[in-house]
């Protein structure tokens, strides 16, 4: 690392104003968290930019090791931060660039006032190290947030897969899982586990499936459904089916699947009234 401890103090001297200085030259009507006009959202942005100059300043002081290091823990920071994960990656790394361009300019002011020991080579070899430096910051940024946005995604859809499984109670020991949209092979098991959990927890003797809202199942998902049912089964859980299709009839007819000691009703309201089961 090139060090110069007259250039790191001239920089670290500035810091403040060229936090300023980028923010007032943002352009607000970017997506995420450069448009916010939330006082405090604009507050934590100001402190994350003047954070990043802190130590970026220090290349110049530091030896490299030390330098890497102390950027590694301020990159985290920002890759954890939600407002950052919903604003576009390309509009984040185009601050960076943004950035790089204030320092750029900065050494530029400050070598054309230290001409007599400034020279045109120094000049040159600080000029490729700050470029090098921010290529690597952005590299790492892009490589973190890219894992923190996917297992924020896996996370969110987790819990959504996790929440499209709901054992309804209606009554004393009767209860109701409506299942709506696709159900893939994991959503499968998900619905498997959290079904049987459910009934054991509120001690079921009747659950009502309705799949009204299921537009169609390939054969494996066709099989883990029916494993369910007779998972509930050896638990002491009575199962009644709704809302069938014709298309899911036709695969369970495919899969020489019998509903011999299965209760099936065309709706949910029929399976209900049937079993003297108040609706809403």
């Amino acid at each position: 690392m090139l060090k110069d401890q007259d250039l790191y103090e001239h920089l670290s001297g500035r810091t403040l104003k060229m936090t300023e200085d980028w923010y007032s030259s943002l352009d607000k009507s970017k997506a995420g968290v450069y448009g916010s006009t939330d006082p405090d959202k604009i507050a934590l942005l100001k402190k994350q930019n003047h954070e990043f100059h802190l130590r970026f300043c220090t290349m110049f002081q530091q030896d490299y090791n030390d330098f890497e290091s102390n950027f590694q823990g301020w990159i985290e920071s920002i890759v954890k931060d939600e407002a950052h994960l919903d604003t576009p990656i390309v509009e984040v790394i185009g601050e960076f660039f943004r950035t790089q361009d204030q320092y750029l300019d900065e050494l530029g002011k400050y070598a054309l006032a230290h001409k007599d020991r400034v020279s045109h080579e120094r000049l040159m070899e600080w000029t490729q190290a700050i470029v090098q430096i921010f290529s690597k910051v952005i590299v790492e940024f892009t490589d973190q947030n890219s894992k923190a946005a996917e297992k924020r995604m896996n996370s969110q859809q987790q819990m959504i897969v996790e929440m499209s499984a709901p054992v309804i109670l209606l009554a004393n020991k009767i209860g109701m899982l409506p299942l709506v949209g696709e159900i893939t092979p994991h959503r499968a098991e998900i619905i498997f586990e959290k079904a049987l959990a459910q009934s054991s927890k509120h001690d079921l003797e009747k659950l009502f499936i309705d799949l009204s809202g299921v537009p169609m199942i390939d054969t494996m998902v066709a099989q883990q459904v029916f494993q369910l049912i007779k998972g509930l089964e050896i638990i002491g859980v009575k199962v009644a089916l709704s809302g069938i299709s014709p298309v899911i009839a036709q695969t369970a007819v495919q899969l020489g699947i019998k509903f011999i000691d299965i209760e099936v009703y065309n709706t949910l309201a029929h399976a209900l009234k049937q079993n003297q089961v108040d609706s809403f």
